[in-house]
């Protein structure tokens, strides 16, 4: 049994995908969090994810690994993808280079925004990811991700690993020179959305 976790600052969460009772992209999120846990905490005994999950035999679920120093709690929750309309690019000075369990701070830059629409952070300048997900371009020839994210996301990490993104910095007004664009997480793996138009270039109230 697993004690409950108390959200502090250094309490973090892997998110690992589970269906049909496959573990999706392990070795990744092992790889996360045992960096996490030796940025944090001394003496520490690697985790081995896989270990201590135990997945559901049938259907698609969200996993959520609540970890400090040791494994704090495990959650199994039935998954469904959402889906958005159109983004904002919004500015902001975020820190999000771990990826903490307490989101606050990356939910109140959406107030006001309308569940169909998500964010696309803008830090110094540059554009970095969404509130849930690592982002890419196309631009005719391979798909390009910043190379500023907010958070190393593991399915951005196993496709830099594998050669099909390329890195490179991109500012907002990049945008309109390319083609598409794709979110990437753990859950939806690498999922290219239908129009570049879809999204728009400053903050806008949420219609």
């Amino acid at each position: 049994m697993f004690k409950k976790a108390i959200f502090k600052k250094t309490v973090f969460i892997e998110t690992v995908k589970i269906y049909n009772g496959k573990i999706y992209n392990i070795e990744w999120h092992n790889r996360r969090c045992n960096h996490t846990r030796r940025a944090f905490f001394k003496n520490i005994t690697p985790i081995q994810l896989q270990q201590e999950i135990e997945a559901p035999p049938k259907g698609l679920f969200r996993c959520r690994v609540i970890y400090a120093k040791e494994i704090l709690s495990i959650e199994y929750i039935p998954y469904q993808a959402k889906k958005f309309r159109s983004f904002n690019i919004v500015q902001s000075n975020i820190e999000y280079n771990y990826k903490y369990a307490n989101r606050e701070a990356l939910e109140s830059l959406k107030e006001g925004c309308c569940p169909s629409k998500e964010i696309i952070i803008e830090k110094n300048g540059l554009l970095t990811d969404t509130t849930i997900a690592n982002i890419a371009f196309y631009d005719g020839r391979g798909w390009i991700t910043p190379t500023t994210p907010l958070l190393e996301g593991t399915m951005r990490m196993k496709l830099l690993n594998s050669g099909f993104l390329k890195q490179k910095n991109i500012k907002s007004e990049d945008i309109k020179h390319f083609l598409n664009f794709a979110l990437m997480n753990a859950m939806i793996g690498f999922q290219i959305q239908k129009s570049i138009t879809k999204i728009i270039t400053k903050e806008s109230q949420c219609l």
